[in-house]
């Protein structure tokens, strides 16, 4: 008996946790990045239990009638999870923890190649899941639109945008050698990066639910990303304009 969808993702989740996560260690003992054993371990719960709250919120504003079906059972509300909820909720949950722990030195750098495998790989799992996954565009005409299993012709959204995340990742490195990023700045390039590239192309995707003006929650979510990224973004532009 062959493979479900769902057992392939599983899979291709499992890879990208496992080597997104050696890919960053490695990053951080060549980097130089330390902290002492309750610094460490206060970063990893921070960044852990952040990424979990995140990503279970974010699912329920983008799928609120399927995620409090049948509530107060909570089979479908503990169910499902987003990236970009992970990700923004991880970058508070560290942020936070690193000033409990008194961490002063950014450890963002060093997540930027390790979250764009992670999420590759991540992706290649999405596609193979097909239509249980619901990461599939909308339908369309275009010569390399995938048939997930139901005979209609959709954007291939997932390698889309696998894609994205190896060119931001390129030019992030590539700027941040140029350029002399002050610390911590290629991960907030990189994060408001996907962060536009999300609210961009979740306009390919159905929306479970529909906010003003025509937003779903995740682009909403990027929205709030990229207002709190903003001051940063224009600081380095205008380094970057003075160079």
């Amino acid at each position: 008996m062959g493979w479900t969808g769902p057992q392939w993702h599983l899979l291709f989740e499992l890879l990208a946790y496992f080597i997104g996560g050696q890919l960053y260690w490695r990053l951080r003992r060549r980097d130089r990045i330390h902290a002492d054993q309750f610094g460490q371990v206060g970063i990893l719960v921070g960044i852990v239990l952040g990424a979990a709250i995140g990503s279970k919120l974010a699912y329920w504003l983008e799928h609120p009638a399927f995620a409090f079906a049948d509530f107060p059972n909570l089979t479908h509300l503990v169910g499902g999870k987003s990236i970009v909820g992970g990700l923004l909720g991880g970058l508070l949950g560290v942020e936070w923890a690193k000033r409990l722990v008194s961490v002063r030195q950014s450890t963002g750098d060093a997540l930027v190649w390790p979250l764009a495998i992670g999420m590759s790989i991540g992706r290649v799992g999405c596609f193979v899941a097909g239509l249980s996954d619901a990461t599939y565009g909308l339908p369309s005409a275009v010569p390399w639109a995938v048939d997930f299993g139901d005979g209609i012709p959709r954007h291939p959204t997932q390698l889309y945008e696998i894609g994205w995340l190896l060119v931001s990742a390129s030019f992030v490195s590539l700027a941040g050698r140029r350029w002399q990023m002050a610390p911590g700045d290629r991960f907030k390039l990189f994060l408001s990066g996907y962060l536009l590239w999300r609210l961009v192309i979740d306009a390919l995707k159905p929306i479970p639910e529909v906010y003003w003006p025509g937003l779903s929650g995740i682009q909403w979510l990027c929205v709030a990303g990229l207002l709190y990224y903003l001051p940063h973004l224009h600081r380095m532009r205008q380094t970057w304009a003075t160079r």
